[in-house]
């Protein structure tokens, strides 16, 4: 394929990506960049592309793997981890207000609810708190692996509940 028609191929593309972009993103202009960084690295990759009529495909996937990768950036970077006894990572948004005073008081209390949790559930939670791998906690506690992922998520939905009272 000649860089021509692969410009004007891709130039097609850009509704397609856009809408996409919306559907990933619902923001118009965080939508817009990430179609105009797709096309940034689809036009610097442009020599890996195996002329197989597969365009939309790969400038699609393109767009889904930058998304991931941008997403992952921004979430590791709102990531708290408390220094005290406990490690507990917190995943902060932009408008937590991870600054104010109240916001060491969540991190209490949440600690505090953790601790009201029957222990089959505190104990996974606490150890997938602590960084341990589900495979971990599995054979730590000898059970299965399906078992601890429930009751690390039955324990998650019961600190929501606690919290909202």
């Amino acid at each position: 394929m000649k860089t021509i028609e692969f410009s004007e191929q891709l130039i097609d593309l850009e509704l397609s990506l856009l809408k996409y972009a919306y559907h990933l993103k619902l923001n118009r202009a965080d939508a817009k960049d990430l179609v105009q960084e797709t096309f940034l690295k689809v036009l610097m990759s442009r020599d890996k592309f195996v002329n197989k009529g597969y365009l939309k495909a790969w400038t699609f996937t393109i767009m889904k793997n930058t998304f991931i990768n941008n997403y992952r950036r921004i979430a590791v970077q709102n990531t708290y981890c408390d220094q005290a006894d406990k490690s507990i990572s917190i995943n902060l948004t932009m408008s937590s207000g991870a600054d104010n005073p109240e916001s060491a008081y969540s991190v209490l209390e949440i600690t505090q609810n953790i601790e009201l949790l029957k222990d089959k559930f505190r104990i996974p939670l606490k150890m997938y708190i602590d960084g341990y791998k589900y495979k971990e906690i599995a054979d730590a506690l000898n059970l299965k692996i399906g078992t601890v992922k429930c009751r690390i998520f039955l324990s998650r939905k019961q600190l929501i509940n606690q919290l909202a009272r």
